[in-house]
């Protein structure tokens, strides 16, 4: 399996994660890490990054994470929890790991942090392996 062609096709292929500025930097089966730099018009009225920007990187590594298998991949389910604010200019990294278990319903681990290591949030999200390549 070329997991470099994989990591590309994935980064070409999400229009919504290109224009939040997400990039995958890493795959392999079951494990991804996807990265995105804070930016002001990620910001809500609060002024702190708006909670879709984190489940949005989450959501990326995971099906990342499914997508190294060869096939594409769905969310089905998940359970999020945002646990600190980021701040413009930070750079977000989003690690997921995929649990032992399912053939076709997989679930995967998801943390997202900061530089210096701070928990921002973390979830579990559910995926249904689909019967179809990942490719053109």
């Amino acid at each position: 399996m070329d997991y470099e062609q994989i990591r590309a096709f994935r980064n070409e292929k999400n229009l919504f994660g290109k224009r939040l500025g997400i990039y995958v930097e890493e795959l392999g089966p079951g494990y991804a890490r996807a990265v995105k730099t804070v930016t002001e018009e990620d910001l809500n009225p609060l002024q702190v990054p708006h909670g879709g920007v984190y489940f949005t990187l989450a959501d990326t590594a995971c099906g990342s994470a499914m997508a190294a298998y060869g096939a594409m991949a769905v969310t089905v389910n998940c359970s999020f929890s945002f646990l600190k604010s980021a701040k413009a200019g930070d750079r977000l990294t989003a690690e997921a790991r995929e649990l032992p278990g399912g053939r076709s319903i997989c679930v995967l681990e998801a943390r997202v942090t900061g530089e210096a290591g701070e928990l921002f949030a973390a979830g579990a999200f559910t995926f249904r392996r689909l019967d179809k390549p990942i490719g053109p």
